[in-house]
Order: C-alpha cells, then structure tokens, then sequence
C-alpha cells in the first residue's frame, strides 16, 4: 500500500494535505474505501481508508494504529559537513533516511568548501525518501551551525560521541567503540578533512577517534558508509 502524510492521526479520522489528497486521488485515482497507510512522522504507523475522496482535502478512516512500528532501539545523529556539490549532500540525506537516521546537522568546517545550505530543500527530500522506504519516523534536519559551536554544545551529551578523519595513529573501528542498542552521534568532515584544531576540541569534548578504513572517501560516501555501518551493527 501507499504512504501518506498527515498532520494528526490521533482521533479516528485524518485530513491529508491538499499536495497529498491530489497525488492520492488525483494521480492514483484512490476511492471511497480503498486502503493506505499514513502517519503523521512520530513513529505511529495507520493503516486506513479513504473515507472522502477530496481531491483537495482527502479524508481517511484510520483502521488501526502501529506506534511500535520498525521501533529503533537507538538514536542515530549524523553530522556532516555540506559538500561544495549540493546534489552529493542531497543525496546522502535521502540514502540515509532509507537506511534509517533520526537526525542530521550540517556543520560548517575550517575546511568547508560550502558555508550554507538550504534545509528546506532537505527536508522536502527526507520527507520523500521518508515515504518511499515506508518509515514512520520524520528525521530531524537542524539548520547549518559553526563545527566549534557544535562540539561544545554535545558536551554533556550521553550518545556515544565519534569523529571521523582520515589521519592518525589512535584510531578506531566502528565496530570496536560502538555497543549495539546505544544512542550514537557521528561526525564526519569536508573533502580537506577536518583541521588539527578542531579534531583536537572534538577529543577533549569527549568524541572518540574513528577510522572508516583505509581508503579516502568522499564526505558523502563517509557519511553513508558510518550510516549503514551502524544501521548493520544494530540489526545483527
């Protein structure tokens, strides 16, 4: 079945909006009590019915709600410097959200090669990647902030803190510093690595030192690969 958004699906009936009443029954022409799923992004999964084919204001009976639905026993924060390139950065936040995140932060670098970023747009492609791996979890998307400004504010952070960089003799797997079922934040920097002034205040703040391998990756390829590491780590 397809998966709607809708902005509550507390009571016995929900309202989509008029973007997702005319792809529902506009585009695939739903009807009165054809079957879909919706959720509202906090986890609860419904599966429902088309009650009032409104093109402009489709309204659905919800048949039964699943607020255990693909339950995460951790929180997943990824924090990424944005690429020069933002169609590479866009395409991590929709990889990641079918794998499974819960939150990302654009962090700008010493290094960075972008100093913004436009969250409106990535959100609309979190929210699409959202639906189209049938997750009911709405992944957080936090608006760019200084890389420095970012490491003190997670100083009482009790996730499991690591940053990732390319050099370095006191580095570790992920597999090594990471215990299934726990909270995790990973940071992972621009193409020119993070600078020995920040990799320093990410050590004393209490981020543990990560190595994704010994091959160069792009920041993107860096931030799916701890991603699905991470994702694999919990499942098995």
């Amino acid at each position: 079945m397809k998966l709607f958004l809708t902005s509550d699906t507390s009571g016995n009936y929900a309202t989509l909006s008029a973007e997702e009443s005319k792809h529902c029954v506009r585009v695939l022409r739903m009807g009165v009590g054809d079957e879909l799923w919706v959720t509202s992004g906090d986890g609860v999964m419904c599966r429902a019915r088309v009650s009032n084919p409104d093109d402009k204001a489709c309204e659905v009976e919800i048949l039964e709600r699943d607020p255990e639905y693909q339950h995460r026993p951790f929180h997943l924060h990824l924090a990424v410097a944005p690429t020069k390139n933002t169609a590479r950065i866009e395409w991590l936040v929709e990889k990641a959200v079918e794998i499974g995140i819960n939150r990302i932060t654009p962090v700008i670098c010493d290094h960075s090669e972008r100093g913004n970023q436009k969250i409106d747009r990535l959100e609309k492609i979190a929210l699409s990647a959202m639906k189209q791996s049938l997750k009911a979890q709405k992944p957080e998307i936090d608006e760019p902030v200084k890389l420095i400004d970012f490491i003190r504010q997670q100083e009482h952070s009790h996730a499991t803190k690591m940053v990732c960089y390319c050099s370095g003799d006191e580095r570790h797997t992920l597999h090594e510093l990471y215990k299934p079922g726990t909270d995790v934040l990973v940071l992972i920097g621009p193409e020119g690595d993070f600078s020995p002034k920040e990799i320093g205040l990410a050590l004393e703040t209490g981020f543990l030192p990560v190595t994704l391998g010994s091959c160069r990756l792009r920041t993107e390829t860096a931030g799916l690969y701890a991603v699905t590491a991470l994702n694999f780590l919990n499942d098995f």
